[in-house]
């Protein structure tokens, strides 16, 4: 639907509501109806918001496209389209760069615990906001974090940083296939719905593609047999935000409720899968027909400081993107994470 059609909808629905308020939240997201993490939300937080607020909020998380597209939801939570989602803040990096460097730091992060903690209390949240409050006034925003470390899919192995110069990586554009050209690679962009066949007819050597579940699901490691995990590369940020005028209107209570709803469920679903991904890893290296490879942190520090040179040069491209770039850096200089 589109967003002009998705709005239509709204007026029809406000003029048959009157002046009702609607106590559940409609929520879209950025995972797919199948996917794994959409499923364990649904089952396991979904039905504890209401009783987090006592019986004033109920939350409907919709899969990604099911009301706009998924490039377009901060201008349906603003327009009150939809009251809020749960998606990717790096879908938006054309408004800004500043998006793009809160929405996944390539390279940055050893842990999706620490993309939390920098979001809740490195400044990522207050960051974000402002963001919001420059491109898209009218989205508040509750939290970001991540669920999952990703992967790496590859057919060739890969034991550090020198084996990466000349391989075709699968890549996004932008911020990710930067850092793997410096890095001696030559990314190629593709759609992740590609990706398998890429691999099975050697057009690419390796990918960037999801967490070790979801490769495994895929299929992906019965073409690529020399997955690398834990990743080296990304690990998405995600946002959860509301339509800041229906925010405005709870009540405190129902506010903490909601951030400590949204920081919750995220604590419990890292746990979750990443539990699945060491279960199939096991799996995986006992059965002996895959290789995984896991980087040293030596490595592993090479790659990051390949990325830094990446990360500061991504931050020229707007005032707000360098003070995104500069919070991170001190983040990850008070964690040990660089020098």
């Amino acid at each position: 639907m589109t967003l002009a059609a998705a709005a239509a909808v709204v007026v029809v629905g406000l003029v048959s509501v009157g002046s009702a308020q609607a106590k559940t939240l409609k929520i879209q997201t950025s995972f797919s109806a199948a996917h794994i993490s959409l499923a364990y939300l649904k089952e396991h937080w979904v039905p504890k918001l209401k009783e987090m607020t006592g019986g004033d909020l109920e939350i409907e998380l919709l899969p990604i496209r099911s009301v706009v597209p998924h490039r377009e939801t901060p201008d349906a939570v603003s327009m009150g389209i939809l009251d809020g989602d749960l998606t990717a803040p790096a879908y938006f990096s054309g408004r800004d760069p500043a998006f793009a460097l809160l929405g996944d730091l390539i390279a940055g992060y050893d842990k999706p615990v620490q993309i939390q903690d920098f979001c809740m209390h490195g400044g990522g949240k207050e960051l974000l906001q402002e963001a919001y409050d420059k491109y898209q006034p009218g989205v508040k925003v509750i939290g970001c974090s991540s669920e999952k470390r990703e992967a790496f899919v590859s057919k060739v192995p890969i034991n550090g940083v020198a084996d990466l110069k000349g391989l075709k990586i699968r890549s996004p554009e932008g911020l990710a296939a930067e850092v793997f050209r410096r890095a001696g690679a030559a990314p190629v962009s593709l759609p992740g719905s590609e990706v398998y066949t890429a691999l099975e007819k050697n057009v690419i050597d390796a990918a960037d593609s999801s967490a070790y579940a979801n490769n495994d699901a895929a299929g992906m490691h019965k073409v690529a047999k020399y997955p690398i995990y834990p990743g080296i590369h990304s690990m998405p940020f995600m946002q959860f935000t509301l339509n800041k005028a229906t925010y405005d209107k709870l009540p405190a209570k129902d506010k903490q409720a909601l951030e400590a709803w949204f920081i919750g469920a995220y604590d419990d679903m890292r746990v979750f899968l990443d539990g699945k991904d060491k279960e199939l890893v096991a799996r995986d290296k006992a059965a002996g027909d895959i290789t995984v490879i896991d980087w040293p942190q030596g490595e592993r520090d090479k790659f990051r400081a390949i990325a830094e040179t990446a990360w500061k040069d991504f931050a020229q491209a707007s005032p707000l993107a360098t003070k995104v770039y500069e919070a991170h850096v001190a983040f990850m200089k008070s964690k040990g994470l660089l020098k």
